[in-house]
């Protein structure tokens, strides 16, 4: 069964970074491409950052670009978002998702994290 455990957020202030953590487990990944998304109280939930298992090839959102990094441990099966500079609009519950297909829509994923609240405070 596949899992998808991330941890890493919090409070922060406006500035400051935090380091995002998705554990995955239950299957072999090497095909599969593992996205971040996020979703704010009353807004849809929004692509942040992919990275393709096998060649580490990676795609990030606009409103993240510069500030945001994404980046796998393939020994450890786990995927980190680095994000920096951070504003009190990247306020969200933060969900990492895994997929054959991936991109910029949750469409292309199949599995999908609990979730973990990122808070910055302004």
């Amino acid at each position: 069964q596949v899992q998808l455990v991330e941890s890493g957020g919090g409070l922060v202030q406006a500035g400051g970074s935090l380091r995002l953590s998705c554990a995955a487990s239950g299957r072999t990944f090497s095909n599969y491409a593992i996205g971040w998304f996020r979703e704010a109280p009353g807004k849809e939930r929004e692509f942040v950052a992919t990275v393709t298992w096998n060649t580490g090839s990676t795609v990030s959102a606009d409103s993240v670009k510069g500030r945001f990094t994404i980046s796998r441990d393939n020994a450890k099966n786990t995927v980190y978002l680095q994000m920096n500079s951070l504003k009190p609009e990247d306020t969200a519950v933060y969900y990492c998702a895994a997929g054959s297909y991936g991109g910029r829509w949750s469409s292309g994923y199949d599995y999908w994290g609990q979730g973990t609240q990122v808070t910055v405070s302004s």
